[in-house]
């Protein structure tokens, strides 16, 4: 006999029936499920009262209790309530009773789980749930791909075998138990170390572990691990540019800057195969200035690269970083049979270009290509700053320079003028002159006169730099040597140009120097004098130049050094500053200048290291 009183006080609702399926007993809480009350359902059958029901789990499940006398449960969904039901039946000899438990909590429980262990599953970060005792309760698929080992290996072991078949040393495994202790008494709310591992192949990696708090029925922390070595490294690089940096802007010449920014991106990056080129601006090329070992052993040296050749011109010309992904695909190669796959060339601003490759296709991405922007971006601020602190050096040292050449030269123009203005107050003293000559000079008024008018000019051309040159236009030698003869004190076609040839100078300058060297063979001799011109370097392997040979009286060798000084006062000293000034615009265009003595006698000049002379055919 059931206790109708205790069912009663069942919170859920319950309802018995006999071998037909009759109703014979409803609690209220029933009544208020089925919204029927239990004189409208006693002695009536549940499949006629609820048709709805036939094409249910009931059926089969009340059935298979009685057919069996075996508890059955199962759960059913009622719509129109939008609840979820567990009904468990337990049979008797006389019918079924019947319990309704509300389980749609616990369902959304669940299905929010499934959806977590779906989500938990499907990320590539290792996710695992460890209970108060440390021991592993879940794991997901990435926790077995990063630690190569199934996850049946790890459920219920304690948390020191992932920290061990990780590879983690004692001291972090120590951390990683204390941030775990932290988070499950509650001492914070999370907490979060990078540690570094061993991947599943043996390599080091860097791992960002996350602890969390979860509410479970056996877990209390949740740990996810994110494999962040790319980010590290990438961090790690940038951080290492801005040491890079600092070397390079402490550095004050270019080829050292160049291959400071080279070795870099070789250790850094990962670029063993790499390399530097700057622009020659007088020639107009691309030469290289700095490369890796690696770009040395696979090419045996780099190319200089002229206008117009190859990607690395190109790319120059067009001014953005290129990433070519797969060589084989590109036409116009510098060197079709080149062992390089893909490659990136950066331009240095206008200054030249930064190349590296390697002999793999798609060796590079976006990522590579921002360090090496960000490496040639500070390589060009390091250049420009060389060049800036070069240009400002060599101002001070030529002021300085200048201001000692000034004191000397002034010196020299005070003795001299002084000298030549004695001779014209002796000479105006003698009463019976027929013809104004004088002893101490040998010369004339006019002459004489000439002479100090010569030593301003020049005491003026040292006053405005001589040392410096505007913009260089490409002459013709031969050209260039008629105008200034026809300045100068030589007679007509007294000189002789050998050999037509071109070069770049400023023309003023370039003028200058030849007329003064015409005028110092004339101070030495007379207006018969005669000079040759030619070239010099091109069949002896020796820097280019040309050489003024003059028939004059030569200059002693002992002197050859002293004609060059515009301090020189002494018996070698010519008309002016003389020769002293054509090393001055020699010097000014980055070329040499010797004073040595003809095989025949005379006097020979050789302007030497002139790089843009250029032989030109006649005609």
């Amino acid at each position: 006999m059931r206790s109708i009183p205790t069912v009663d006080r069942v919170t859920d609702p319950f309802f018995a029936l006999d071998t037909g399926f009759r109703f014979t007993y409803l609690n209220e809480r029933a009544e208020t499920l089925l919204e029927r009350t239990r004189s409208e359902l006693i002695g009536r059958v549940m499949w006629d009262e609820f048709p709805q029901t036939v094409e249910t789990q009931f059926p089969d499940g009340f059935h298979r209790a009685m057919d069996e006398q075996v508890p059955v449960s199962f759960e059913i969904y009622h719509t129109e309530l939008e609840t979820w039901f567990e009904a468990r039946a337990y049979p008797s000899e006389t019918g079924l009773s019947v319990y309704m438990r509300d389980v749609t909590e616990r369902k959304a429980q669940e299905r929010t789980l499934a959806q977590h262990a779906a989500v938990v599953e499907a990320v590539h970060d290792a996710v695992v749930t460890l209970d108060r005792n440390r021991e592993i309760v879940t794991v997901n698929g990435a926790t077995e791909e990063i630690l190569d080992t199934d996850r049946s290996a790890l459920v219920g072991e304690h948390v020191e075998t992932l920290t061990t078949l990780a590879g983690i040393d004692d001291r972090r495994a120590v951390d990683i138990g204390q941030a775990i202790t932290d988070v499950d008494i509650g001492n914070a709310d999370r907490r979060q170390l990078e540690v570094p591992y061993v991947g599943p192949n043996g390599d080091d990696r860097m791992g960002e572990f996350r602890f969390v708090p979860i509410e479970d029925d056996t877990a209390t922390v949740a740990t996810v691990v994110r494999d962040v070595t790319d980010q590290y490294e990438y961090d790690r690089v940038v951080e290492s540019l801005h040491e890079i940096t600092r070397w390079l802007l402490e550095s004050d010449d270019p080829e050292e800057i160049c291959a400071i920014a080279v070795h870099a991106g070789s250790d850094l990056l990962e670029l063993p195969i790499s390399g530097i080129w700057l622009l020659e601006e007088e020639q107009g090329y691309l030469e290289p200035v700095a490369g890796t070992a690696g770009a040395h052993d696979e090419f045996g040296g780099l190319p200089r690269f002229n206008p117009g050749e190859g990607l690395v011109w190109d790319v120059f010309e067009g001014g953005d970083v290129e990433l070519f992904d797969d060589l084989e695909t590109v036409d116009e190669l510098y060197n079709p049979d080149t062992p390089l796959r893909s490659e990136i060339i950066a331009p240095i601003g206008t200054r030249g270009v930064l190349m590296t490759g390697a002999l793999d296709p798609h060796r590079f991405d976006e990522t590579d290509v921002d360090l090496i922007s960000t490496l040639v971006e500070n390589t060009r601020a390091a250049l420009d700053r060389a060049d800036r602190e070069r240009v400002l050096r060599d101002r001070t040292d030529e002021l300085e320079r200048q201001t000692e050449r000034l004191e000397a030269v002034a010196e020299v123009l005070s003795n001299d003028l002084k000298q030549q203005l004695e001779s014209v107050a002796d000479a105006l003293e003698e009463d019976a002159a027929e013809e104004w000559e004088f002893p101490l000079a040998e010369d004339t008024v006019e002459t004489t006169l000439d002479r100090a008018e010569r030593l301003v000019d020049d005491v003026r051309e040292f006053a405005r730099n001589a040392t410096a040159v505007g913009t260089r236009s490409r002459l013709r030698l031969e050209e260039a040597v008629t105008g200034a003869a026809s300045h100068s004190r030589l007679a007509e076609d007294a000189v002789v140009v050998e050999g037509a040839a071109a070069l770049r100078a400023d023309p003023d300058r370039f003028a200058h120097l030849l007329q003064t060297a015409f005028d110092s063979a004339v101070a030495r001799g007379d207006t018969d004098v005669t000079i040759r011109i030619g070239l010099v370097g091109f069949d002896d392997d020796g820097d280019r130049g040309f050489f003024v040979l003059d028939d004059a009286e030569e200059i002693p060798p002992n002197a050859h050094e002293r004609v060059l000084d515009p301090t020189a006062d002494d018996d070698t000293a010519i008309d002016g500053l003389g020769l002293a000034l054509v090393r001055a615009i020699a010097e000014a265009h980055d070329w040499d200048c010797t004073v040595t003595n003809g095989a025949n006698g005379g006097t020979r000049i050789e302007i030497r290291d002139v790089t843009t002379l250029e032989r030109r055919l006649e005609g």
